[in-house]
């Protein structure tokens, strides 16, 4: 995981407003929020390679990089880097701009597991594509 790099991996999956709702106690936005809008990203990532129903199993080695403004637009991108039998990797960047795109800052990073599931909960083999 790199946290000097110019631009964004992976395809883009979500763009979402940061909101002053979404502040902690030093009025820059929650990391919560931004760990939860990546777990969003990385579910329809991984719904959509998967052709259904996923869950989050594990979350590994997240570290934030520069903080997100009230305003600033996250960008999340991802890609699968491993398939395994019921379960998929999806490493996420989380990417803030600012100044309506003119300045663009690495926020985070991850790698996301999810496994894929039936209508019933239990895990089922990933149908690759």
């Amino acid at each position: 995981m790199s946290d000097t790099q110019s631009a964004p991996e992976g395809d883009i999956i979500l763009r979402t407003l940061a909101m002053p709702k979404d502040t902690n106690v030093a009025g820059d936005i929650f990391g919560g929020w931004v760990l939860s809008q990546m777990d969003i990203a990385g579910g329809v990532l991984a719904a959509e390679y998967a052709g259904g129903r996923v869950a989050t199993v594990a979350v590994d080695a997240m570290k934030f990089i520069s903080p997100v403004k009230v305003g600033d637009v996250l960008c999340l991108y991802g890609e699968v880097t491993k398939v395994g039998r019921t379960s998929m990797a999806i490493t996420l960047e989380a990417w803030s701009e600012r100044d309506r795109g003119r300045s663009k800052h690495k926020v985070t990073e991850g790698v996301f597991v999810f496994v894929s599931l039936d209508d019933d909960g239990n895990p089922v083999p990933v149908e690759k594509d």
